[in-house]
């Protein structure tokens, strides 16, 4: 696997970067503390003639777009911000139409950038009218939650939900810069919070069994704010996207399908929950990572220890594992079938999931028997 370059260092001393290398698309992520109020030096040096439009959440905006707004502001670089409502809800094609429209009002011109200053649904959302835009501007993503700092937010995946699933409408549009504050993570609410770490642990299941033996041993003093640790976790999540996106950007030799472990499931429960507080991306991925690993025991690809492991670690956290734990309305097995058939994992109209050999040991199956899945999600769905 490539393996992505990191140095520290920087301004303040204390910043960790680590370079994706894409040739000509390539970009650094840049880790720290209060970077977001030294953030227009940073972007004036990085872009130079470029102006720069922000585009955040009610909720970010309200905590944190004053100081990026003056730090902008004292370079001469801010063109304006735009701000949308919170959720999932917000990935729709209503709303980026608008968000479009208000970037052009701001004079986003060719040569200018978008900063998605959010979680992964800014990020999401703003990198895609970002990629649209005036056939492409410059994007800058700013991550200001877990789930966003140590995935979304790297990769350069953008797009909208649809009522036929997650992402279906996207591009693929590197940002120039990902800088990832660590300072804002403790603005998030506990079950935010919680809801992120479940990509985080993710890093260790697919690929990193001794990364998930530290977390493991050290997610109560994640969970309580120690900046130490918090860092440790971002930065090696971080660097584990960057080799993976390294190696397959595009997603077209199925190395960085296996970002995808427990998302097949987990975008199916999103999609039936109505992409709503009813069920956080994190607690559907955590829900479709312990039946990721609950089947590959099923095919004997994996043991029944591992699986347990998984699930006691989730469950240890505070994460759902069960469809029984979704409030309101259970899908059935049809409905987590049909759900999972729009997902972007299937290729020739079969099945194809991320299933486990063993915690660490990730794979592509592509030849997923469709009356195995059946039997099973029939268990899952009745299990209430």
């Amino acid at each position: 696997m490539a393996q992505a370059q990191t140095k520290t260092g920087g301004p303040t001393g204390s910043e960790t970067e680590i370079e994706v290398a894409l040739a000509s698309r390539g970009y650094p992520i840049v880790i720290g503390e209060d970077l977001v109020a030294n953030a227009g030096q940073r972007l004036k040096a990085l872009l130079p003639g470029a102006r720069f439009a922000v585009v955040s959440d009610a909720n970010v905006a309200a905590l944190h777009l004053a100081p990026l707004k003056a730090s902008l502001e004292a370079e001469g670089l801010f063109l304006g911000s735009a701000v949308v409502a919170p959720g999932e809800a917000s990935k729709s094609f209503p709303v980026l139409a608008k968000l479009s429209e208000t970037l052009l009002e701001l004079g986003v011109e060719r040569g200018d950038c978008v900063i998605a200053f959010g979680g992964g649904v800014v990020g999401d959302l703003a990198g895609f009218a970002g990629s649209i835009l005036r056939r492409g501007v410059r994007v800058v993503q700013m991550p200001t939650t877990l789930l966003a700092q140590v995935d979304s937010a790297i990769g350069g995946k953008t797009g909208i939900d649809t009522k036929q699933g997650k992402n279906l409408i996207g591009t693929f549009h590197q940002p120039s810069l990902v800088l990832s504050d660590i300072s804002v993570l403790s603005t998030l609410s506990e079950r935010e919070f919680r809801a992120g770490y479940a990509e985080v642990a993710k890093y260790g299941l697919l690929g990193d069994a001794l990364f998930l033996a530290w977390l493991e041993d050290n997610w109560q003093d994640i969970f309580s704010g120690d900046t130490a640790k918090r860092r440790h976790a971002v930065e090696t999540s971080a660097r584990a996207k960057a080799s993976i996106v390294m190696e397959d950007e595009f997603e077209v030799n199925g190395k960085r399908a296996l970002l995808n472990l427990g998302h097949t499931f987990g975008h199916a429960l999103e999609a039936f929950a109505g992409f709503s507080d009813r069920l956080l991306h994190g607690e559907a991925i955590s829900i479709g990572m312990r039946q990721a690993f609950a089947y590959s025991v099923e095919r004997d690809l994996c043991s029944a220890e591992d699986a347990a492991r998984t699930e006691a670690h989730f469950r240890a956290v505070g994460l759902p594992t069960e469809i029984s734990t979704i409030p309101g309305d259970k899908p059935t097995p049809g409905e987590m079938l049909r759900l999972m058939a729009q997902d972007k994992k299937v290729k020739g109209g079969k099945m194809v999931l991320v299933l486990a050999r063993g915690i660490g040991e990730a794979f592509v199956e592509n030849e997923v028997s469709m009356s195995e899945l059946t039997d099973f999600l029939q268990r899952e769905c009745a299990a209430q």
